[in-house]
């Protein structure tokens, strides 16, 4: 029996080199409705915000800056007094049923104790508060989410199977019958129940297309961390599942198994037909259930994928690593048929992506294309060196390398988009690759056009 190639693993400077996680405050607000966050930091960190996700300025946020000037850092000012005055003109105007505490790196550096100072404006101005630390100096780009809703665990109900067998309807808990390696039969359907909880902030939508592969297979999900609303957080406890949607929620995962005794589902990530079935195939195999017409449904997508296909087909990418999504997106490209050079990621959890690891491996044996070496914290004048040498045809990368790239003949695609994208899912395939493919018909109409003038030239 042939034995699967592992990929190679390196870490180079143990730097992150990625977009600011305070970012998360730009979908977070918008999945948990009834949300407020402040951010605390300086200034810089407010035009950050301001610039950064511009997609804000169509809707008013539900964010605020919560600046610390030179009072706050040379401490000739009262933390909590200032942190109430903000929160109670937030209660005021806004009246949240949760508020955020998004700390920065000023917190960080000038040691501000957020976490002893929420219980007590708690309980005085009477909101929730949640404190999540998403600094720059611990946390890479999308571990800014994560930060949050590992917070957020610790506000979920806690979940009592046998009061929810007596009260099911009264609960609102949607349960699967559960019988692990057995066989099902009519007492074991009624003496075993068990809940599934999704971790990631997904858009409405693109959550109801995930619920719906769930129900095809007779799996139903029972709720979503995030919720779209703060008193709707989904149960936790012991007879629960827990399953991410998202590589770069290994906090947020290992919490509720930790502190809740959750049992985690560790399935690949559902990015790409591909990923979407294995992704259900896992939960299947948990809940002992045959998992029904995935394989039809899997090639009846790559079938639409076609002209996708087309233009990717032996083309080649390396990552240079910002949002923790490197590893499914090259998984879900070398099944496409590309080439991925080396895979740059700036934190991975081997245990938590386990499963995914393993899919790419097997992918890379099945479309016959070489395992690419994964580089942890990678070093990026090492990676422009080694991409000059390989000389890839797209390279996904952080936005404050893409024109550098572009100077260098390089064509690039900024790795920020795919996190504000829809790409799980099935459906959403056509999506990524849109992303993908953008750079590569952009040369190719340049090049077409530059020979058409050639030709009008000569024949002038």
């Amino acid at each position: 029996m042939k034995t699967l190639e592992i990929p190679t693993f390196e870490c180079e400077t143990g730097n992150y080199h990625t977009f600011c996680p305070i970012s998360c405050v730009a979908w977070l607000y918008q999945k948990i409705e009834d949300s407020f966050s402040p951010v605390v930091g300086t200034k810089t960190r407010g035009y950050f915000l301001q610039n950064a996700p511009g997609v804000m300025i169509f809707a008013e946020p539900r964010y605020a800056m919560a600046e610390s000037e030179e009072g706050d850092i040379s401490a000739q000012l009262n933390d909590q007094k200032e942190l109430e005055r903000i929160c109670l003109r937030i209660k005021n105007d806004r009246n949240p049923s949760v508020t955020i505490w998004i700390g920065t790196c000023t917190t960080e550096i000038i040691k501000m104790d957020l976490e002893g100072i929420a219980p007590k404006l708690e309980k005085q101005l009477g909101i929730p508060i949640v404190v999540a630390r998403a600094n720059g100096l611990d946390h890479a780009f999308t571990q800014g989410e994560d930060t949050v809703l590992a917070a957020m665990t610790h506000r979920c109900p806690e979940y009592n199977r046998h009061t929810t067998d007596q009260h099911e309807e009264a609960a609102k808990h949607v349960v699967v019958d559960v019988v692990p390696k057995k066989k099902f039969s009519a007492e074991n359907r009624n003496s075993n129940r068990f809940n599934l909880v999704l971790l990631g902030s997904l858009p409405s939508s693109v959550a109801s297309q995930l619920n719906l592969e769930s129900r095809r297979q007779s799996v139903s999900v029972s709720g979503w961390l995030p919720s779209q609303k703060y008193t709707e957080l989904p149960a936790l406890g012991e007879g629960v599942y827990v399953c991410g949607v998202n590589p770069f929620l290994s906090r947020t995962a290992t919490t509720p198994m930790r502190r809740r005794k959750c049992q985690l589902v560790g399935a690949p990530f559902p990015i790409g037909p591909d990923g979407t079935r294995a992704w259900a195939e896992k939960i299947c195999s948990v809940f002992d259930i045959k998992p029904e017409g995935l394989e039809e449904r899997e090639n009846q997508i790559w079938k639409n994928l076609g002209d996708y296909l087309e233009i990717i087909t032996g083309k080649s990418v390396s990552f240079m690593g910002d949002n923790l999504l490197e590893i499914s997106l090259a998984r879900f490209l070398i099944r496409c048929g590309m080439v991925v050079y080396e895979i740059g990621i700036p934190y991975m959890d081997r245990r938590y992506q386990a499963a995914e690891l393993l899919l790419l491996q097997h992918t890379c044996e099945k479309m016959k294309k070489p395992t690419p070496r994964i580089v942890e914290k990678p070093d990026n004048y090492s990676q422009v060196q080694r991409m000059h040498e390989l000389k890839p045809d797209l390279a996904i990368t952080g936005m404050a390398h893409a024109n550098p790239l572009e100077a260098r003949d390089i064509d690039t695609k900024w790795s920020v988009e795919f996190t504000f994208a829809q790409i799980h899912g099935s459906v959403n395939a056509r999506d990524v690759l849109e992303l993908v493919t953008r750079p590569l018909r952009r040369r190719s109409d340049s090049v077409s056009g530059w020979h058409s003038l050639s030709r009008q030239t000569i024949d002038v």
